[in-house]
């Protein structure tokens, strides 16, 4: 059964606002939080101000079961989490004497004299539950409040980690007897674009119940995230591996992998099963493609170089492109490509040779509008395979798409 609950996470900080740290908090939260049932509906981001902080308060105090709140605790002026949640409720901030003691403490044993402001860590509200922290200072405290229970942790990851996991989650379960779990699969699509796999499947999406069918575009692929509700992990696997089976039916030519798979590291795990080497020749991409080779651990099982040839005298010099054929059909071209990957393949030795020709931008070259690309893979077979292209985009969107579709047919190919 579907649990009611409604979580919401608040994180604080006018940092994660500005981006000088990443919201991690929030994602690992919603992970923990899934496994026990608990769906998460909200994640609200908030700067250290006191008008905004009790705004978003009563936004979640009038939406949300559960509320964690996340940073806004420490010692300092601008850590106003408390504040904000005493000018909504009216509830007194009190000081916790075990938490000063466990300062007064601590401050004796590294011989430091404790500043004043470091007692504010020790601020709780009158009647709250209040969790000791085993890794840091600043509480965890748990209170209820119009029928909204609220969980307030600090913001620094290993302390809002171990709150959760010794006790926050623990209270929970109890609190609300969960028994069910939330699971998901990532299946990943690579050929097939968003509004095509939505066709595809579009009864089945508007039909979807338990497990739910949610679809996830990014660049050059799509994915479909299955999550089910059931009382055991088995029970919710079994019900996505149903949902799988008829997804697959329809599109499962286009699929490549699950989760945290990529479409490089799939590439990069054939290469290495077949015990094939590449190489690549590269002018629009600049060295993209190799840099996206070597950024996988173990990559020199597989990667034997690449011939960065941005310039025409590049090519002729470093590949030994003939004059002739760069005269009569240009650098942007079937003909070029083709060398380019031949060559690249005899220079280094490998299986494998792939090249990339084309206009990034920002004008036109050789009269050839800007996102025309050539991308030719000469395999191990001594097949040739040529593929003309067209990006749309900026500079870096069609060299980035370039690489993108460079491992997808990577793919095809070694898949065959």
């Amino acid at each position: 059964m579907i649990t009611p609950i409604k979580a919401e996470i608040i994180s604080v900080g006018t940092e994660l606002l500005l981006g000088q740290i990443s919201n991690t908090n929030a994602a690992w939260m919603s992970e923990k939080l899934a496994d026990r049932g608990i769906p998460v509906y909200y994640h609200s981001v908030v700067g250290d101000n006191l008008e905004r902080l009790t705004d978003v308060f009563k936004l979640a105090n009038n939406r949300s079961d559960i509320v964690f709140i996340t940073g806004g605790l420490g010692p300092t002026e601008d850590d106003l989490t408390r504040e904000a949640f005493q000018k909504m409720t009216g509830i007194p901030i009190v000081e916790d004497q075990e938490t000063i003691q466990k300062m007064e403490d601590y401050f004796t044993k590294i011989n430091r004299i404790m500043t004043p402001n470091n007692r504010k860590q020790a601020n709780v509200f009158a009647g709250s539950r209040v969790i000791q922290n085993s890794v840091g200072i600043a509480p965890g405290i748990i209170i209820e409040y119009d029928t909204t229970i609220y969980l307030f942790m600090p913001g620094v990851p290993r302390e809002m980690k171990s709150l959760m996991d010794e006790y926050m989650l623990p209270f929970l379960t109890d609190k609300f007897a969960l028994r069910d779990v939330i699971f998901s699969r990532m299946l990943r699509f690579i050929g097939i674009g968003e509004s095509q796999l939505e066709h595809e499947l579009q009864d089945i999406i508007t039909s979807q119940t338990n497990p739910t069918i949610a679809p996830l575009a990014s660049e050059g692929e799509v994915a479909l995230r299955l999550s089910a509700n059931a009382q055991t992990k088995d029970e919710a696997i079994k019900l996505i591996d149903e949902t799988e089976s008829k997804l697959l039916e329809r599109v499962g030519k286009f699929l490549y992998g699950y989760d945290n798979d990529t479409i490089e590291s799939k590439v990069f795990d054939l290469l290495r099963d077949k015990q094939l080497t590449i190489s690549s020749a590269e002018s629009l991409t600049g060295g993209a493609f190799a840099a996206s080779i070597v950024d996988m651990e173990g990559s020199s099982a597989i990667f034997k170089g690449a011939a960065v040839v941005y310039q025409t005298d590049a090519k002729l010099d470093v590949l030994d492109i003939p004059q002739d054929l760069i005269h009569q059909y240009g650098t942007i071209s079937e003909e070029c490509a083709v060398a380019m990957a031949e060559q690249v393949k005899t220079l280094y030795k490998s299986n494998i040779g792939i090249s990339f020709t084309g206009v990034a931008g920002p004008s036109l070259q050789e009269g050839k509008e800007v996102g025309t690309v050539h991308i030719a893979i000469y395999d191990q077979l001594h097949n040739i395979h040529h593929f003309p292209l067209h990006f749309n985009g900026d500079r870096e969107t069609i060299r980035r798409r370039s690489v993108k579709k460079a491992f997808e047919l990577l793919y095809q190919q070694l898949k065959k």
